[in-house]
């Protein structure tokens, strides 16, 4: 677990802090990190979860609870 929390840090700081930091402020860099958060549940792809976003694999899971087993559920489409 903690190797995928250490990968999940560096990606931030790839993608976030060394492309747009440094902030002048705390409040701009909360700003910038709800932004990431953002931007990685809703549209970045995962390998992990077979090229999907996070928002895609729960949209997907909840579908599956609301289904009788044995019936097909679409996978959730951006």
């Amino acid at each position: 677990m903690n190797a995928m929390a250490e990968a999940v840090n560096g990606l931030f700081k790839t993608e976030l802090i060394r492309r747009r930091g440094p902030w002048r402020t705390v409040e701009q860099g909360e700003l910038a990190t709800l932004e990431y958060v953002w931007w990685w549940n809703n549209q970045r792809v995962h390998g992990e979860l077979d090229m999907r976003t996070p928002a895609e694999v729960e949209a997907d899971y909840y579908a599956r609870l609301d289904t009788p087993l044995g019936t097909p559920v679409p996978r959730a489409t951006r």
